[in-house]
């Protein structure tokens, strides 16, 4: 079942949208060469925490923390380890908070140090593909007109687009109806209706659209161990416009 929100449901995820990217600032001001990405984690639960937030992904089917952090050709799912950045590494950095009884989930993808041209290009097109499946998130159109217009960019820079793993409805549940694939045809799938809630993630490879899961039950990484990249908001389907309800505005601050 699809559970279109109430303005007053939208208000409470809101709500967790904006603890949920002052915690992407929180770990976006840290991330730097010789961090360890478990020292990401910790950081982020203890903000959510201290604001009145839970973390959505701690306890997700057994997941152990909050959140998951996926650098190079892990393309999400990565666990936090005492892995230390190191200069040419990007990683993503995917984060869920429940507030008031309601999810918000959004990722980004960084660049550590000096990446290279061709890598660094892959996120500016990753995240360009976002907004421009946003741009589709409007009352009347197609979940096939949000997955073609990201497809159809990322494709054209000569990337693979992840089939295996979607986005998704998001509400009281952090994982609702309906999933909203990063690919598509245009005119076809599920007809959008405003207030809907979804969180747009598009995970575009460097290479082969192909993944691999690692023993871990957990990890997905890129078959060919090219770089992949990941960058997700939570998105209102409105009759003119959509709505986004998380932001980048605290990553963007820290990174200055």
């Amino acid at each position: 079942m699809i559970i279109y929100k109430t303005e007053e449901e939208i208000e409470l995820i809101r709500a967790s949208a904006k603890v949920l990217a002052q915690a992407h600032g929180e770990v976006a001001g840290m991330i730097k060469e010789g961090i360890t990405t478990r020292a990401l984690d910790q950081r982020a639960e203890e903000f959510i925490r201290d604001h009145g937030g839970q973390p959505s992904f701690k306890g997700y089917n057994g997941f152990e923390y909050s959140l998951c952090i996926s650098p190079n050709s892990v393309v999400v799912h990565g666990f936090p380890s005492d892995y230390q950045l190191k200069s040419g590494d990007i990683v993503s950095v995917d984060c869920g908070v429940l507030l008031n009884g309601y999810h918000a989930d959004s990722a980004y993808t960084y660049p550590v140090g000096e990446v290279v041209p061709e890598v660094l290009k892959l996120l500016e097109e990753t995240k360009k593909s976002l907004y421009l499946g946003i741009e589709q998130a409007v009352a009347g159109n197609r979940m096939g007109d949000l997955g073609y217009a990201i497809q159809n960019h990322v494709e054209k820079q000569g990337y693979g687009v992840v089939r295996e793993l979607v986005g998704h409805g998001i509400g009281q549940k952090l994982h609702e109806r309906p999933e909203v694939p990063n690919y598509g045809k245009r005119g076809a799938g599920l007809k959008l209706q405003a207030g809907l809630v979804l969180a747009i993630e598009p995970m575009v490879n460097l290479g082969t659209k192909s993944v691999i899961q690692e023993k871990d039950g957990w990890t997905i990484r890129t078959k060919d161990f090219k770089p992949s990249a990941h960058f997700e908001h939570t998105v209102v389907v409105r009759k003119d416009k959509a709505e986004i309800l998380t932001s980048f505005e605290y990553i963007e601050k820290a990174l200055q």
